[in-house]
C-alpha cells in the first residue's frame, strides 16, 4: 500500500505549481483568492499536492507534478495512436522518452493535422473527449469553391449523416480564391471524420483540414511534429470547460 505523502505549506505548494514566489503566494492567500478541497484558504494551511484540489482566483491549478499535460501539432499521415501493429507512424514518435500512458484528446484521422492534446491525467482525458461536456473543436478546411451563405445555414441547422443528425456550432467562409475556399468549423461533436462527412453531405467534400484549437488551447504557431506543455491558464480553462458542461 502507497503511503500518503506528506502535507506541505500551501505557500509552497503553490510556488512549486509556477504561482510565483513564496511570498507571493502568501499573498494570494492572505487576499482570499486560494481554495482547497472547496474551503478558502488561510495562512498556515497545508495541502497533499497530488491530491489536493486547488483553485486560484476561480481556476484550477494543477499541483502534482507527476501530471503531463501537452499540445501537439500532429503532421498529416500520423495515427492518433501510440502504436501500430502495422508499422505507420504513431503519436508515440513526437512523446519525450521519459512519459508513458498518455492519452491523446482529440483524435484526428492520419489525413488530419493539427491540435491534439496529451496527457496523463485519464479523468481530464475522459471529460474533454466527451460530447456531454461540449468543449469546442475549431478546424480549418480547404474545400472546393465557391461556397453560398446557404450551406452555412444548412451546417447550423443539422445534415444528416448515416450515424445521425450533427450540427455546428459557428460555420464561416475564411477566404476564397477561384475554384477554392478556406473555411472555419466550430463543433463540439468528436464522432469520427465528422467535419469531413459534414462538408461533404453538403457538397464541399474537405481537401485538407487542420485543427486549430481545442476549448481554450490555440494551436498558435506550433509547428508540426513539435510538442510543448500546457501553460497555467490553458489548464485552469480546460478545466474550466469541462466543470461548465458537467452542470
Amino acid at each position: 500500500m502507497t503511503e500518503p505523502e506528506p502535507l506541505q505549506r500551501l505557500q509552497k505548494v503553490l510556488a512549486a505549481a509556477g504561482l510565483g514566489s513564496r511570498r507571493a503566494c502568501e499573498e494570494l492567500i492572505a487576499a482570499g483568492r486560494v481554495t482547497v478541497d472547496g474551503r478558502k484558504a488561510q495562512l498556515g494551511d497545508r495541502a497533499d499536492p497530488r491530491v489536493s484540489v486547488v483553485y486560484v482566483d476561480g481556476l484550477r491549478v494543477v499541483t502534482d507534478d507527476r501530471m503531463v499535460h501537452l499540445a501537439l501539432n500532429k503532421p498529416r499521415g500520423v495515427l492518433s495512436a501510440m502504436s501500430d501493429d502495422r508499422g505507420r507512424r504513431t503519436l508515440a514518435q513526437y512523446v519525450p522518452g521519459d512519459v508513458t500512458r498518455l492519452f491523446h484528446v482529440g483524435r484526428l484521422d492520419a489525413d488530419s493535422e493539427g491540435l491534439l492534446l496529451l496527457t496523463n491525467d485519464g479523468d481530464l482525458a475522459h471529460r474533454l473527449m466527451h460530447p456531454s461536456y461540449e468543449v469546442a473543436k475549431t478546424y480549418l478546411a480547404q474545400v472546393p469553391g465557391p461556397v453560398p451563405p446557404a450551406v452555412g445555414r444548412r451546417l447550423r441547422d443539422g445534415v444528416q449523416l448515416e450515424d445521425g443528425p450533427a450540427a455546428v456550432d459557428r460555420f464561416r467562409v475564411v477566404s476564397t480564391d477561384r475554384d477554392r475556399a478556406l473555411v472555419e468549423v466550430v463543433l463540439h461533436e468528436g464522432r469520427n471524420r465528422i467535419v469531413r462527412r459534414m462538408l461533404a453531405e453538403v457538397g464541399h467534400p474537405v481537401e485538407r483540414l487542420i485543427r486549430t484549437r481545442i476549448g481554450p488551447v490555440a494551436l498558435g504557431d506550433l509547428r508540426p511534429g513539435v510538442t510543448r506543455p500546457l501553460g497555467r491558464e490553458e489548464l485552469g480553462g480546460l478545466y474550466r470547460a469541462v466543470e461548465a458542461g458537467a452542470r
